[in-house]
C-alpha cells in the first residue's frame, strides 16, 4: 500500500489495530476463542462482529499474534507442559510480535481493498485478493506451523471475491485459521456466515472506552460523559469526534434545534457555510451524521417519554423534550429521519452543494416542529 494513501483497515488518527496492546471490554469474547484453542477443537474460521469502531480489528489482530505465537494447547501437566493459556496477551518482544508489527511475518496474510492499475484504492476487495492467497498457503506450507488469514472487513468483498472465498472455507487449507472482520454480518453470504463461528463484540462501556482512547494516545474531552453518548461505545467514533471537533458541531446543532420553531437562520446559514469550506469534506460527512443522530435521539425520546441518557450536548435534554413531547412526535420525527437520510444520500451522489444540503435539512426540521402538535 503507498504511503500516500489511507489504509483501508485503519481509522483515521486512530493506530493500525496491528499495533494495539491491548484489548478493552471484550473479554467474553477472548475466553470464547481461548477455550476453543485449549480444547483442541480450534474452529477453521472465525466471523468477528460489531459495530464500527468497538475493538473488531483489534481482537483480530490480537489472536493472529496469539495463534503464531503459541504452539497447540497441551494437557496441563502432561510431561511436564505448562499450563494451557488464559490470555490471548503475547510478549510485545516476542519474534512474531515484532514480525507482525514491521508487516514482515509469513505466517500471516492480512486482505484488505487493494489499489487498481491506476495507482488508487479500490471501493472493494476483488477476487485477486482473494486468490493471491493460492501464493501465500504454497510458500508457508512448508515450515509446518500455523497460517492465519485476516480479512477486513468481509463486508467489502465483491460477489466474485466471496465466492472464491467461500471455496477456502468450504475446503480450508490445514493449519489455517481465518478470521473475518464484519460490520454488517448480514450483507455477507449465507454460506459463509454458517461455515463461521461468530464472536460478536459489544458496545464499550465509558470506562472501557476512555481506557481505550488512553492508549490511542487521544486526550480524551473534559466533556467525557457527551463524547460516550455521541460514540455509542465506539473508539473509531471517539476518535473521530475528538480529531473533528464533533461535540462542538454537535452543541451548535443541538443550539439551532433549541430556536425551533423560529429558527435562528443566521445561525443555521454559519453552521451550512461551515460545511461548504475548503477541506471540509469529513466535516461535512460528520455533521450530517450528528444530524442523523440528533433526529434519531428525538425520536427515542418521544417513543420513551423521556431523552436519552447521558446527554450528547449541554441542555440537550430540554430541547429534545420540548421538541418530542409524545409518541407521535416521535413517530414524525422518525420519519423525518428517514426522509433527511434519504435527502443527504442522493445530495451527495449528485454533489449538490454542501451547504445547500445542509440548509434544506434544517428547513426540514423546521418544518418537522409544525407536524409534531
Amino acid at each position: 500500500m503507498s504511503d500516500d494513501l489511507p489504509s483501508p483497515d485503519q481509522a483515521p488518527g486512530a493506530p493500525h489495530p496491528r499495533e494495539t496492546q491491548k484489548l478493552f471490554g471484550h473479554a467474553k469474547a477472548e475466553q470464547a476463542f481461548l477455550e476453543a484453542f485449549n480444547s483442541e477443537r480450534l474452529h477453521h474460521a472465525w466471523l468477528i462482529t460489531g459495530p464500527n469502531g468497538v475493538g473488531k480489528a483489534t481482537l483480530a489482530w490480537q489472536i493472529a499474534r496469539f495463534l503464531l505465537a503459541t504452539p497447540p494447547a497441551a494437557k496441563d501437566g502432561l510431561f511436564g507442559a505448562p499450563p494451557p493459556p488464559s490470555s490471548l496477551a503475547v510478549d510485545p518482544e516476542h519474534p512474531v510480535a515484532r514480525r507482525i508489527l514491521a508487516g514482515a511475518e509469513p505466517g500471516l496474510a492480512p486482505v484488505t481493498r487493494s489499489v487498481n492499475d491506476n495507482k488508487r484504492l479500490r471501493n472493494e476487495i476483488v477476487v485477486d485478493d482473494i486468490r493471491r492467497l493460492g501464493k501465500f498457503f504454497g510458500l508457508s506450507s512448508a515450515d509446518g506451523g500455523h497460517r492465519v488469514v485476516l480479512v477486513d472487513s468481509a463486508d467489502e468483498m465483491n460477489t466474485s471475491a466471496a465466492n472464491a472465498l467461500l471455496k477456502m472455507l468450504e475446503e480450508p487449507p490445514a493449519r489455517t485459521t481465518l478470521l473475518l472482520i464484519s460490520h454488517q454480518p448480514s450483507r455477507l453470504l449465507p454460506t459463509i456466515r454458517s461455515r463461521c463461528r461468530t464472536l460478536r463484540l459489544h458496545p464499550l462501556s465509558p470506562e472501557d472506552m476512555q481506557a481505550a482512547l488512553a492508549q490511542a494516545g487521544a486526550d480524551a474531552p473534559s466533556d467525557a460523559a457527551h463524547l460516550a453518548a455521541l460514540a455509542a461505545g465506539s473508539v473509531g467514533a471517539a476518535l473521530r469526534l475528538i480529531n473533528l471537533d464533533g461535540l462542538r458541531i454537535y452543541e451548535e446543532l443541538i443550539a439551532i434545534l433549541g430556536t425551533l420553531p423560529r429558527l435562528d437562520r443566521q445561525r443555521a446559514l454559519k453552521l451550512a457555510e461551515a460545511s461548504a469550506q475548503r477541506g471540509a469534506a469529513e466535516r461535512f460527512e460528520l455533521l450530517l451524521t450528528l444530524i442523523d443522530i440528533a433526529l434519531n435521539r428525538l425520536a427515542r425520546t418521544g417513543a420513551s417519554g423521556q431523552p436519552p441518557s447521558p446527554e450528547a450536548a449541554s441542555g440537550e435534554a430540554q430541547v429534545l423534550a420540548r421538541l418530542a413531547a409524545s409518541p407521535h412526535a416521535g413517530r414524525v420525527w422518525a420519519q423525518t429521519a428517514a426522509t433527511v437520510s434519504a435527502r443527504a444520500r442522493h445530495g451527495q451522489a449528485v454533489n449538490l452543494d454542501p451547504a445547500a444540503l445542509v440548509l434544506d435539512t434544517v428547513f426540514k426540521m423546521q418544518e418537522t416542529v409544525g407536524q409534531t402538535g
